[in-house]
């Protein structure tokens, strides 16, 4: 596959590509839409994750540069951005967003109902690989016509991150991590009494509790809702919630393999574990790239395996990933120069060999990570085709990562909760922040009022 934009040679680093995004406009972020410049040219501002380490921005100003030299009608900017669920609706109202930006999974069949981002549909149609998309992955993006309005960039499925450090010290094997939530439990108790730090931790706050919680009971067989036709009924109050706060409970209150810190997000959740304070928490399989880049992991302490699923035929493993859409008030011209980064920057190297070979060569030459795992945009084969073009490149502990990548392939993957998804993950950051600060927290109490007023979100929808 080769695409209509495409500079085949002398391709450079790219950094976290899941998590870098672009924006258009010439004046400030935010200032309600883009003109060319006097001299014909468009500015697009690439947003990047607060944070980044020196080698991860030269190697965006290196992509920037060679994305200008072969569009020199289109000047790039960075501008720094961080999609987070308590926050985003209010820059989205209040036009400080990038016209060019990354969202989760979950947001945008929302975005594109409500006219928030601009229908780009017609433009990602002439991209040649705009039908290979695997259709699980697409319809993320895809508005209920089938047109494309925001392109899948990264795809994940949920994955237990462990310390192999703290397990050795714990006098566990870091070649055989747990494969139950019993095991898990019996390992955080160890790692807490062999080293004082926290065996297992878990997210609770800025609507990342909600998106655990869900993980967990998703792995028990549980769902959040239920869908028949155009009704949507919440099922939050379930035997499998209920075995989650139990089981979250008793790590916490009677095993105390939990550490002290119960307000963690994503972000101080990726500090805390790289800074080797805790032995196992849940995220996306493939959040290696940005623990090494962002908060300078060792990669000797690094593991990663499939989450343990109960014998329910239910039993499933979250999955979930990244858009790229653009801002509703672009311009066409800048929404065409916004879709050419978006295919040069994060498709290319998905898409054609020798721009994956170019782009993983100089990621290997700044130190940055190549070959860590994740879900495929496209089929499986394309994937797997896709890792034989930079095997020689991979610089991530891929033995360390077998138990994932060995795995979550043959696991079921059951998409997120598709309608009021991150304002029920909100509901949800008490309930987990109750049981871990409450030793007397009903549980039974908590989830019947969490799913009634889950249920008045989804009926006013």
């Amino acid at each position: 596959m080769k695409s209509s934009w495409t500079r085949r040679a002398a391709l450079v680093a790219s950094a976290v590509a899941a998590l870098a995004t672009v924006a258009a406009c010439t004046g400030d972020p935010g200032d309600g839409g883009t003109d060319a410049a006097t001299d014909g040219t468009i500015t697009i501002h690439v947003a990047i994750d607060p944070g980044l380490e020196q080698d991860s921005l030269d190697a965006i100003n290196t992509r920037i540069e060679q994305f200008t030299e072969a569009n020199p009608d289109i000047a790039v900017e960075t501008q720094e951005y961080n999609w987070t669920g308590t926050t985003f609706a209010a820059e989205l109202a209040g036009g400080t967003l990038p016209d060019v930006f990354t969202i989760p999974f979950t947001d945008g069949r929302g975005l594109i109902e409500r006219g928030q981002i601009a229908d780009i549909s017609a433009l990602v149609a002439e991209l040649p690989y705009a039908g290979d998309f695997n259709p699980n992955v697409a319809q993320a993006g895809q508005a209920p016509d089938g047109a494309m309005w925001a392109v899948p960039i990264a795809a994940y499925g949920q994955g237990l991150h462990y310390n192999r450090t703290l397990f050795t010290e714990a006098g566990l094997d870091p070649d055989a991590p747990p494969t139950t939530w019993a095991e898990v439990r019996e390992a955080a108790a160890a790692i807490t009494e062999a080293t004082g730090e926290a065996g297992y931790a878990q997210m609770t706050s800025t609507n990342t509790g909600g998106w655990i919680m869900t993980t967990l009971a998703y792995a028990l067989g549980g769902r959040t809702e239920q869908v028949d036709g155009e009704t949507v009924t919440a099922t939050i109050d379930t035997p499998e919630m209920t075995e989650v706060l139990e089981m979250v409970q008793a790590m916490r209150w009677e095993d105390n393999s939990m550490g002290a810190n119960f307000l963690y997000d994503w972000g101080t959740i990726n500090q805390d574990f790289a800074a080797g304070r805790i032995g196992m928490h849940v995220s996306g399989g493939g959040n290696y790239g940005s623990l090494f880049t962002q908060n300078a992991m060792n990669p000797d302490d690094y593991g990663v395996t499939i989450l343990p699923l109960s014998d329910s035929a239910d039993a499933g493993v979250l999955g979930g990933g990244t858009l790229a859409a653009v801002r509703a008030d672009a311009d066409e011209a800048t929404a065409a120069a916004a879709l050419k980064w978006i295919d040069f920057y994060y498709m290319e190297k998905l898409t054609n060999e020798e721009a994956a070979v170019a782009d993983a060569e100089a990621l290997n030459a700044a130190g940055q990570p190549v070959g860590a795992p994740q879900l495929p945009i496209f089929d499986r084969a394309t994937y797997d085709e896709s890792q034989t073009w930079v095997a020689e490149f991979i610089n991530v502990p891929v033995d360390q990562m077998a138990p994932y990548t060995d795995g979550i392939f043959d696991q079921p993957l059951i998409p997120e909760p598709a309608h009021s998804t991150q304002e029920i993950y909100a509901l949800l950051d008490p309930v987990i922040q109750a049981v871990l600060t409450d030793e007397n927290a009903d549980i039974a109490a908590l989830l019947a009022q969490a799913e009634t007023d889950a249920q008045a979100l989804l009926d006013a929808s």
